[in-house]
């Protein structure tokens, strides 16, 4: 592991940012179709809503969610117009993700008044997910999923499994906090599924690999059913703060690759490579799409694909 600097603050995360992007409080900021494979084995189609709404309380060192946020508290309302917007413009779906950029269940986020309007528009969805700090998952949670009557899951990040890193992130969360959410979540009949961090800050290569491998294993082990590895990006500011001054370098895509295929070997539970934007990574343009998409039938079949082979320097 890397020389240690102190410990980062709220304030010092704050002044690294670039402004954000303007919102639109009766609007989604983005939405989409994809495909992903269920947990009946199938491949069916996602809806993902990204809402517009207020920022999320917690100042995570990598976290570059808050750039589509809002400072005040939607009035009611404001969510489930978005919700409609989005569901008028996209192609049917059999699930549906609630992506806020921090916590549903944050009474400033989602106003609860809401919560019977957000239902009565998503129940006819096999799933919904959303997403939620530990500190979050309260009585609120089996309240919604009575009100929805489907099937709901919460994601939840747990980032890594290694404790000094994981305090180090600002997260505000202990793998015991992560542990009990869980265990309560699944009590009350709710899926989990864990977003876990490729290569986190101040981290080599190698133990990027190790402990993301370390943290599916501890995931799973806790009762989770689903995981979503992501690879460390810049874009929030703190993150190119600390790529100049040698504390993190984003990971590769073999990293990416050695990861999913020992997520995927485990037969644990699904175990996904997050793609989104994964050109960034890209180390040799003839292989690197090629790498992408074989990591992408893998999040679809869930079973390894034989490797890609190239010549270029960067990927041996």
């Amino acid at each position: 592991m890397r020389d240690q600097p102190p410990w980062w603050t709220d304030q010092q995360i704050l002044e690294a940012r670039p402004p954000k992007h303007p919102t639109d409080l009766g609007r989604p900021y983005a939405f989409l179709v994809e495909s992903e494979r269920a947990a009946t084995g199938r491949v069916e189609d996602v809806a993902t809503i990204f809402l517009t709404n207020h920022e999320c309380p917690y100042r995570c060192l990598m976290c570059d969610l808050w750039q589509h946020t809002t400072d005040e508290r939607l009035p009611p309302g404001a969510i489930p117009e978005q919700i409609d917007f989005a569901l008028e413009r996209l192609p049917a779906a059999q699930h549906v993700k609630l992506y806020n950029s921090g916590n549903f269940f944050d009474r400033q986020a989602i106003p609860p008044e809401d919560y019977t309007a957000i239902a009565d528009r998503t129940r006819m969805f096999r799933t919904v997910t959303v997403e939620n700090h530990p500190q979050f998952c309260t009585s609120e949670c089996p309240r919604f999923r009575d009100l929805l009557g489907t099937d709901l899951d919460i994601g939840i990040g747990l980032e890594t499994a290694h404790r000094e890193i994981l305090e180090r992130l600002n997260k505000r969360m202990t793998l015991d906090d992560f542990e009990r959410a869980v265990g309560f979540l699944r009590h009350h009949a709710i899926g989990v599924r864990a977003f876990i961090l490729l290569r986190p800050p101040f981290m080599a290569e190698h133990e990027g690999i190790e402990w993301a491998i370390r943290s599916i294993e501890f995931a799973f082990s806790v009762g989770v059913q689903c995981c979503s590895v992501i690879p460390t990006r810049t874009g929030n500011g703190a993150m190119e703060r600390l790529q100049t001054a040698g504390l993190f370098d984003p990971p590769t895509l073999s990293s990416m690759e050695t990861v999913l295929d020992a997520g995927i070997l485990m037969h644990r539970g699904p175990v996904f490579m997050d793609l989104w934007d994964i050109e960034r990574f890209y180390g040799c343009r003839r292989c690197g799409p090629l790498r992408r998409e074989r990591m992408h039938q893998m999040n679809l079949s869930q079973c390894t694909v034989p490797a890609v082979h190239c010549e270029c320097e960067a990927h041996r």
